[in-house]
């Protein structure tokens, strides 16, 4: 586990740079956080460092939003807050894109929990009393937390 504080929107990025080292070895990250704790934004960070030249925007509509780098590699990005029955996820072939092997960022996967592969990263993103994001990294495999 790892533990990272990111005091305004100025520190987004480092943020953002850590995670992606943090999770290097993942290819399913999953962001949990309050409505408005700030995921998209980390992943709008991610996706420019990654070199995703698409608009990032959550996919809170359409349920998943696929984005391509400069170099061709392409990138899932899941919400599932609007999702009523879990069993919603399977009309989109949720799983094609969680087997697929590109990275999978994932946004209110507590939605959906009984389809999400049991290896994967966590991202928690809490907002402390100023305003500030504490976010937490955790490996989880085999449905357990590394650590």
């Amino acid at each position: 586990m790892e533990k990272y504080y990111c005091a305004g929107i100025e520190g987004i990025h480092s943020a953002a740079l850590k995670i992606i080292e943090f999770g290097r070895f993942d290819k399913i990250w999953i962001f949990k956080g309050e409505l408005g704790a700030g995921k998209t934004t980390v992943i709008k960070e991610i996706a420019e460092i990654l070199g995703i030249k698409d608009r990032v925007n959550s996919p809170t509509f359409s349920l998943v939003n696929e984005y391509k780098s400069a170099e061709g590699e392409i990138f899932y990005h899941f919400d599932f807050y609007r999702i009523e029955e879990p069993e919603e996820v399977l009309e989109i072939g949720l799983d094609e894109y969680l087997d697929s092997g590109r990275l999978c960022w994932i946004e209110w996967a507590e939605k959906i929990a009984e389809f999400i592969p049991s290896d994967f990263m966590h991202v928690q993103i809490d907002v402390d009393g100023s305003g500030g994001r504490i976010i937490t990294l955790n490996r989880v495999i085999n449905g357990e937390k590394d650590g």
